[in-house]
């Protein structure tokens, strides 16, 4: 169990880690008859600090010169202090008052924090069942045990004691801790060979031990004999076979579950509960404290480790003793080595002479070597490129002849016209025919308009003679007639009148509605350029913004986030050579004026794609470029052959695109070459030129700077399509901020001063609309009223005409008959004119349709001629790709064949020096470079040597034993100083570790003896005492204090009584609350306790029950097996809990 707290008194954090509860190396004691007593020491707990040391060693190891006396004096001086420093016991800071103080606040809240939390269930390291053959009093005996508590019930004698002692003896514990028996014999049911327990350990969650071999539950069966043999047999769920048989599986089993069955707190007696409660000296209840939760087992190996780092200090003392010795042996063979220095310089500068000579022999030989290898690697890899460019025609030269072959057969597919030729002429036919029968209608209205005329000069003669007759009858009754006329005159004069006006009101609708849609035409006209311009002046303004923002991004023309790609692509490693791009970053345009817009829209496939030279750098790239919101940017795969593209230009005063640029980089140049074409690609100022062009070098293409795109085929014929106008582009002018800038808003100016007069047109033109449509308005109001006086006046002369037709003599309406037949005769003309007219009509309009379904015809002939023709030119382009591809296959061919010559002749060459180094070389040392000649090396040499020869003579030994005396006298010093150092550096570490470790050994003793008071306290309380638990660290002791209800009428009224002065009820209780609290310090995931309730009474029994229920259900992974004689019938059970009862047999 781990409890972090953090005191309110500084930064610092107090980690408290009880040993007992952390993982634990356990040792399995043997109870074989004959095994030896283990050390005490072999059981180790882990705590939370209970990482090795590390020692680092620094052995680096260094030529004195000069300085070796002092440094070998500051060396010895540092070891001594080392050495010398002593252990120095921990002292404590605070005493027992002021930790109690400092922190019983915060384990008080985290205790009673606990208090109202429900633990959970273990997953791994508690008691799943447990069987019993032959042990103790039980022939046969098992149980399934809860995950939480468990009560085992029964009277006296009925062996209920057996299941803890089967437990303890199962899982390794040694016989004497169960306090039933002095030996494994004790335990074998009387008359019986042989007894066997077997426990069911749960194992299961993250923390299961090799649950891959043992599985959900682990089966440890421990059988021993009347003659002392033991066997264990470990087994898992996942096979019925036998895992283990090694006590040291077992211990590692119990280590990992932290199970501690010789821990006296975890299985605990009543006899050896009260005897520590009553019958315990001080000094003996607080090494019981200690030896509960694992201190006293930490102090005994601290102990050891102290005992260990004495014994080491001696062991260096030893040592150093030995290290004066070896440093005069030293230098008596450095004064040797002294008087032998010049002679071991004149030899080693021989035998550096000698390698030298070697190896500039080397030297000559390899570089004849190199200079043949690289001529034959040359000429290998242009036959690699020669061979990859014969594969790359003849590929062409397949494709070509494939496009021919497909182009052929979609001529022969495209098949006939014939009957849609005789289809035309059918309709050519019928065309003329029904022309025909317009024409002859035409003859017949004009022999009706001359009938009508005939007959309008009849009605008007018989209308004279009708007025002279009339005015012969006047003279009669003039006055009448004359007044009669006047009101006629007057009728008909109005008539006239508002005829006129209707008339003039319908030339005015027209002229205002023509007004209307000049004005709405304009206006919508004149609207749409508006909107134009202010798109124009926004879209300048966003440039003018942008370029801006990236003033000093040379990479905006690109893409808005091309300087961050460029950027990843330089930090990216790469198969092959860094990417190249974007590619116009590389060209610039001689005349920008004139060809950098267009070059730009034509070339910007290639100036804003990237080239690599690996294949496999392309998806990296695209990555990069797609991350950078780049889309569509072409990544081409190029070779960095510097290939000559001379013979495809044209004559020099030809411009091509080519020469219309400036490219820096030639690898970008043979790009753009290899997939535009541009050393072909000719420019021209206009269509005209770029025609003249065309036909003086025998076709190609050409673009002009008025926007056209015109080819010519060598054989003939050819096309021109225009191009779209393109727009500014910074791509390729290679402009700087501030021109580009002014530039804009220079545009944006000449914009904005358009933009004022031509608001007020649409201004002028929309007022113009609303004043035509009012005026409109007014008209339309006007001309009814007309039209209504119009039908009265008519109605008015009708009248009067009738009036004068009943008072005309009868030889005037004779006349008025002749009239009437002639004007009867003028109408059925008329209506023969209408009907002809409406026939005339119809064969127009059937014939119309007719001309346009011959028109569709001829329109099908022309696509079929015009497709014939582009297949036809399609076939012819392809041969001549085909020929230029047959060409490029022989050429290569024949570059190929020269390669090979050249390859053979430089195989002989290198082969012949090769042959010079098939011998292998003697060892002549690591390689030495040089410049000089072989024989300058070797005079020198032999003057070194003779020179060396005559030294030996005079000193009698040779260098070579001087030097080998010298270096095995440093390597033993060096050795020992270096031993010696490093293990008082090592000796250091330890004692400072093992202080530290002293200091958190007693600060985790405080903590569990405060939380053990509050925790003993609470539960005292718990049926109205009052106690307390004194420790006394320093003298080692522990005194128990209680008070019962009745203290203040007994003993004078003290607060506080001795155990031993408590009833057997009170020593219950109390044995059972100061478990409790020493239970809150332990991890071992089983809590076994025997008959704890004996001798209490109903009251104590009743609140020691609840309150261990309470504990154990609060406890987060714990099993509890409870033992008592006593009735269980007023407790009640959980779902997780189970109870057992025990008949005496």
């Amino acid at each position: 169990m781990t409890h972090k707290s953090r005191s309110r008194h500084g930064p610092f954090t107090t980690t408290t880690t009880n040993p007992a509860m952390a993982k634990r190396r356990v040792n399995i004691e043997s109870d074989d008859e004959g095994a030896p007593n283990p050390s005490p020491a072999s059981k180790r707990a882990r705590t939370e600090d209970n990482s090795d040391v590390e020692v680092e060693q620094n052995t680096h190891s260094q030529r004195n010169k000069g300085k070796g006396k002092a440094r070998a004096g500051a060396e010895d001086k540092d070891s001594s202090d080392e050495e010398d420093q002593e252990m120095e016991e921990p002292t404590d800071n605070i005493n027992d008052e002021q930790f109690e103080e400092k922190f019983q606040e915060m384990i008080e809240k985290a205790v009673d924090a606990k208090r109202n939390v429900v633990g959970g269930i273990a997953e791994h390291g508690i008691i799943e069942s447990i069987e019993m053959h032959q042990f103790m009093c039980h022939r046969f005996l098992s149980f399934q045990f809860g995950p939480q508590i468990n009560f085992i019930i029964g009277h006296n004698g009925s062996g209920k004691s057996a299941v803890l002692s089967a437990i303890t003896i199962a899982l390794g514990g040694k016989s004497t801790s169960t306090g039933r028996g002095s030996g494994l014999k004790s335990f074998i049911r009387e008359g019986q060979p042989a007894s066997e327990v077997t426990i069911t350990l749960k194992n299961q969650g993250e923390e299961a031990y090799k649950p891959h071999e043992y599985g959900k539950s682990i089966q440890i069966t421990r059988r021993f004999t009347k003659e002392g043999n033991s066997t264990w047999k470990i087994k898992g769920t996942k096979s019925k076979n036998t895992i283990s048989t090694k006590k040291e599986e077992l211990s590692a089993i119990c280590d990992h579950m932290n199970i501690q069955v010789d821990n006296p707190m975890n299985v605990l007696t009543q006899d050896a509960a009260r005897q520590f409660l009553s019958a315990s000296a001080p000094v003996d209840k607080y090494k019981f404290f200690l030896r509960g939760t694992q201190l006293s087992q930490l102090a005994t190996e601290y102990e050891t480790c102290l005992e260990n780092i004495t014994n080491t200090t001696n062991i260096l003392k030893n040592k150093k003793d030995a290290i004066p010795d070896l440093k005069q042996a030293l230098r008596e063979a450095g004064a040797k080595y002294q008087e032998a220095a010049q002679a071991m310089k004149q030899q080693e500068k021989a035998k550096a002479l000698k390698i030298e000579l070697a190896w500039a022999h080397v030297k000559v030989k390899e570089k004849e070597l190199q200079k043949k290898a690289e001529d034959l690697e040359k000429a290998k890899r242009q036959l690699e490129k020669i061979e990859a460019s014969i594969a790359t025609a003849q590929e062409d030269l397949e494709k070509a002849g494939d496009d021919v072959r497909t182009h052929e057969d979609e001529l022969s597919a495209v098949g006939n016209i014939d009957d849609l030729v005789e289809r035309r002429n059918a309709l050519k036919e019928e065309i003329r025919a029904r022309r025909d029968k317009i024409m002859k209608c035409n003859s017949d209205l004009k022999n009706i308009n001359t009938s009508t005329t005939g007959l309008n000069k009849s009605i008007a003669e018989l209308e004279r003679n009708i007025a002279a007759e009339t005015e012969r009858m006047a003279k009669d009754t003039q006055d009448k007639r004359e007044a009669f006329a006047r009101k006629q005159a007057q009728a008909q004069s109005k008539v006239t009148e508002l005829e006129n006006t209707l008339k003039e009101n319908a030339h005015r609708k027209s002229e205002i509605k023509e007004r209307i849609d000049s004005s709405k035409q304009a206006g919508e006209e004149k609207q749409r350029e508006l909107e134009q311009l202010k798109q124009n002046i926004s879209s300048i303004e966003n440039d003018i913004s942008q370029l801006k923002r990236s003033e000093n991004n040379k990479y905006a023309a690109y893409g808005p986030g091309m300087a961050q790609a460029i950027a990843r692509i330089a930090q990216t490693k790469w198969y092959g050579d860094v990417p190249l791009g974007p590619l116009g970053l590389h060209v610039k345009i001689r005349d920008p004026d004139a060809w950098a817009d267009l070059l730009a829209q034509q070339l910007s496939g290639q100036l804003t794609a990237f080239a690599v030279t690996d294949a496999r750098d392309r998806e990296t790239v695209k990555k990069i470029l797609e991350s950078c919101n780049l889309r569509g940017n072409q990544i081409i795969i190029y070779e960095k052959d510097m290939f000559d593209y001379s013979d495809g230009e044209p004559d020099r005063d030809i411009l091509t695109v080519l020469r219309a640029m400036e490219i820096e980089n030639p690898f970008v140049e043979r790009i753009l070459i290899n997939q535009r074409g541009i050393e072909r690609l000719m420019l021209a100022r206009s269509r005209k030129d770029g025609e003249g062009v065309l036909r003086r070098v025998g076709g190609g293409n050409a673009w002009t700077q008025d926007l056209f795109n015109v080819r010519r085929f060598p054989e003939g014929g050819g096309s021109t399509n225009p191009l779209s106008r393109p727009a500014r582009s910074q791509m390729l002018r290679n402009e700087d901020t501030a021109t580009r800038q002014k530039y804009l808003e220079d545009e944006r100016s000449k914009l904005e001063s358009l933009y004022g007069p031509l608001n007020q047109e649409v201004q002028r033109l929309r007022t113009s609309f609303l004043a035509a449509k009012q005026e409109e308005g007014q008209l339309a109001t006007n001309d009814r009223k007309v039209h209504s006086l119009f039908g009265r006046a008519k109605q008015e002369v009708q009248a009067l005409n009738q009036e004068a037709n009943e008072d005309t003599p009868v030889n005037i309406q004779g006349l008025e008959e002749a009239k009437t037949e002639s004007e009867q005769e003028k109408d059925d003309l008329l209506k023969q004119f209408a009907e002809i007219s409406r026939t005339k009509e119809e064969l127009s309009q059937t014939n119309n349709a007719l001309v346009q379904q011959e028109n569709d015809l001829k329109l099908q002939i022309n696509n079929f001629h015009q497709r014939e023709h582009d297949i036809r030119a399609r076939v012819e382009e392809a041969v001549a790709v085909r020929i230029k591809a047959q060409g490029a296959v022989r050429h290569y061919e024949s570059k190929a064949a020269e390669a090979n010559r050249q390859i053979e002749a430089a195989e002989g060459a290198l082969g012949a020096t090769t042959e010079e180094f098939k011998t292998p070389p003697p060892k002549i040392g690591p390689r030495v470079e040089t410049n000089k000649k072989p024989e300058d090396i070797e005079r020198q040499m032999n003057n070194v040597k003779n020179a060396l020869h005559e030294r030996e003579k005079r000193q009698g030994a040779t260098v070579d034993e001087i030097v080998k005396e010298v270096n095995t006298a440093r390597e033993r010093l060096e050795r020992a100083q270096k031993d010696y150092k490093s293990m008082v550096h090592l000796n250091k570490i330890l004692k400072q570790s093992l202080l530290v470790r002293l200091s958190r050994w007693q600060e985790f003793r405080r903590h569990i003896a405060l939380r053990c008071k509050m925790v003993f306290r609470y539960n005292l309380s718990q049926r109205g005492y009052y106690g307390n638990i004194l420790f006394n660290h320093s003298e080692q002791t522990l005194t128990l204090k209680v008070q019962t209800d009745d203290q203040l009428a007994t003993q004078d009224g003290s607060k506080e009584k001795d155990p031993r002065s408590l009833s057997g009820g009170e020593k219950s209780f109390s044995t059972i609350c100061l478990l409790l609290s020493l239970w809150e310090s332990i991890g071992c995931p089983l809590r076994c306790l025997d008959e704890f309730d004996v001798f209490m009474d109903a009251v104590n029994r009743r609140i020691s029950m609840k309150m261990m229920i309470d504990t154990a259900n609060q406890s987060d992974k714990k099993q509890y097996i409870l033992i008592t004689p006593q009735d269980m019938n007023n407790i009640r059970i959980g779902p997780t809990d189970r109870a057992f009862l025990l008949w005496a047999s």
